[in-house]
Order: structure tokens, then C-alpha cells, then sequence
């Protein structure tokens, strides 16, 4: 890979992080919640390993589907609230500047 082809990955990835900023915090959340639980998984006491793992997962999913949803409910207002606003602001002040 030549250093321009990685300077272009790289400046794709910084790009879809800024349209997105909630699936990195999702994948981030997933990688913490699951390397917590491995972590106390030694100290889980008497409930059975599957258990264990199942919570695990379930919590680490949990945690993505949130912040799938705080994307998704983040995009609609930027896109249905945001920019019909600035929308009617650019046309109060054209109106404003023909005067």
C-alpha cells in the first residue's frame, strides 16, 4: 500500500467517523464491556460459565443497539430539524437582503 492509498483509507475513515460519530463509540463500548466481563471472569462465583457468557453478550449488544439508536435518532434530527431551520434562515435573510 503506497502512502497516498493510506492517506486517502485514512482520511475515508475520519470522514465516516464525522457523519457517524456513534458507531465507533458503539464498537468501542462493545470492546469494553466484553474485556470487563473476561476480566471477572474469574471471580464470577458460582454461576455456570454459559450464564456468564451469555450476559456478556447480551450487555455488549445491549450497548450497540443504544448507540445504533442514538445514531439513528442523532441523523433524523440533524436531517428533519437542523437543516430545515437553516434552510429558513437563508431564505429570511435573502428575503432581508432584497429590501
Amino acid at each position: 500500500m503506497t502512502a497516498m492509498e493510506y492517506e486517502d483509507n485514512e482520511s475515508k475513515f475520519i470522514r465516516k467517523v464525522k457523519e457517524n460519530p456513534f458507531v465507533p463509540a458503539g464498537m468501542a463500548g462493545f470492546f469494553a464491556i466484553v474485556a470487563y466481563r473476561l476480566f471477572k471472569l474469574k471471580s464470577r462465583g458460582e454461576t455456570k460459565m454459559s450464564v456468564h457468557l451469555i450476559h456478556m453478550r447480551v450487555a455488549a449488544q445491549g450497548f450497540v443497539v443504544g448507540a445504533m439508536t442514538l445514531g439513528v435518532i442523532y441523523s433524523m434530527y440533524t436531517e428533519y430539524v437542523l437543516k430545515p431551520h437553516e434552510a429558513r434562515k437563508a431564505l429570511e435573510q435573502k428575503a432581508l437582503e432584497k429590501k
